[in-house]
């Protein structure tokens, strides 16, 4: 009988080659962000097309996404242990490409409401099979310089979509928006098809057995450390989704500055991948948790520092830039680490815990995220305090998660064996 590794040097002889891999695992990662930020300057021209009178319903264009990118990610795991990785994975992406027709030819919002729903549905595969399908095919060191290359262009497409978005909006319509991510779903969909072997041996397949999957769920729940950061995660997710909600507006009604939004977004969210970066050179040395703890406090009091600003009178377009984009500097610093941690004690029920937690974190974040957007009242006052109170939250759940205590590394419980 051979040995896991032997097993997983024989995957990489077959099918793409490394950095073919890379690029695939890549895009499968970038389908997700494209369908959020790529959108976001269009979302005045969908308003206007599809008749919705309040510009804060607009908001469902992102959020409803994100619910269905949330929902379906606790399917996704047990799907792909039963019945393989690949078919799970064509199956999603082409229920991602069917919906984005669907959003490209929507006669009404709420028909391009419920697209953005199933596009999430098929996206969500993406997220839950990226990981499963690198960890298939490689290990050790290697696994971790192909999340760590596929991350820096997961990171990179925050920062363009936007002006992707307003690139194709110069030249077309807003439907094309739409029409670009069907047409990037397909490209992944016929790529993998022809060059992604199954990488999850067959006698590794497992049954979807309830009382197996009802067992896990209750241990996920029940992990103080894992359902501690995942709650923090989740405020913390709430945040950024509440800034993604909000921005268009902010600058098109508050700054009056539409043609500086994708540059000024990009640098915010460039903030994000600075950090992500500066963390995977710093966290061997100095560990996760001095690292995040740090950076939550430092979230948290640019939430308070940018509140205080913005009830004053005295924020303006460079204000907003600066503060945010140290807000996002401390949250590259947060989002790898708190979830790296809330995985700690889930060796044994990884797959299954990297759904649960997934859905948890994005569907509460997605909601909490709404209910900051649908603040906006004209001023950057209801994000501002939105970001300070998901702040305090998250320092709330890692305390619970450490027992009252921050910097210190909790104590790991034996890791049970895989059954």
């Amino acid at each position: 009988m051979t040995s896991p590794t032997t097993d997983a040097a024989s995957a990489q002889t077959k099918g793409p080659g490394f950095p073919e891999f890379v690029c695939m695992i890549a895009l499968m990662m970038a389908l997700n962000a494209l369908a959020i930020d790529s959108m976001l300057p269009a979302l005045p021209d969908i308003g206007t097309a599809l008749g919705v009178l309040k510009e804060n319903d607009r908001q469902w264009v992102v959020t409803a996404y994100l619910l269905g990118f949330g929902g379906a990610q606790i399917f996704y795991g047990p799907l792909a242990d039963r019945f393989g990785r690949k078919p799970v994975l064509l199956a999603g992406v082409g229920i991602y490409v069917f919906f984005g027709v669907v959003a490209a030819f929507a006669p009404t919002f709420e028909t391009l409401i419920l697209a953005r729903v199933g596009q999430g549905l098929g996206s969500a595969a993406t997220r839950v099979l990226a990981v499963s399908i690198v960890r298939d095919r490689y290990e050790g060191r290697t696994m971790a310089r192909v999340m760590s290359l596929s991350f820096l262009v997961f990171l990179g497409v925050p920062i363009i979509a936007p002006s992707l978005g307003q690139l194709i909006l110069i030249v077309a319509e807003w439907r094309e928006i739409f029409g670009v991510l069907a047409f990037a779903g397909a490209a992944l969909l016929v790529w993998a098809g022809l060059r992604l072997p199954e990488t999850l041996h067959p006698e590794d397949r497992l049954p979807i057995s309830p009382s197996r999957l009802a067992d896990a769920y209750r241990q996920v729940f029940t992990s103080r450390v894992g359902m501690g950061y995942t709650l923090a995660m989740t405020a913390i997710t709430g945040a950024l989704f509440g800034f993604i909600n909000s921005s268009q507006q902010i600058f098109f009604d508050v700054f009056k500055a539409p043609t500086l939004f994708p540059t000024i977004f990009a640098a915010i969210a460039g903030g994000i991948a600075l950090a992500s970066i500066l963390n995977a050179r710093l966290v061997v040395k100095l560990g996760s948790r001095l690292i995040s703890h740090t950076a939550l406090i430092g979230f948290t009091a640019c939430g308070v520092i940018h509140s205080i600003v913005a009830i004053s009178g005295y924020e303006s377009i460079w204000t907003f830039a600066v503060i945010q984009a140290l807000t996002m500097f401390c949250f590259g610093f947060i989002a790898g680490n708190f979830g790296a941690m809330a995985m700690e004690p889930m060796g044994h029920i990884a797959g299954t815990a990297a759904s649960v937690q997934g859905f948890v974190s994005t569907i509460l974040g997605a909601l909490f995220g709404f209910g900051i957007g649908q603040q906006f009242d004209g001023t950057t006052v209801p994000m501002s305090l939105g970001f300070t109170l998901m702040g305090v939250l998250a320092l709330g759940a890692v305390l619970f998660a450490e027992k009252g205590r921050l910097f210190r590394a909790h104590h790991r419980p034996p890791v049970k064996a895989a059954e």
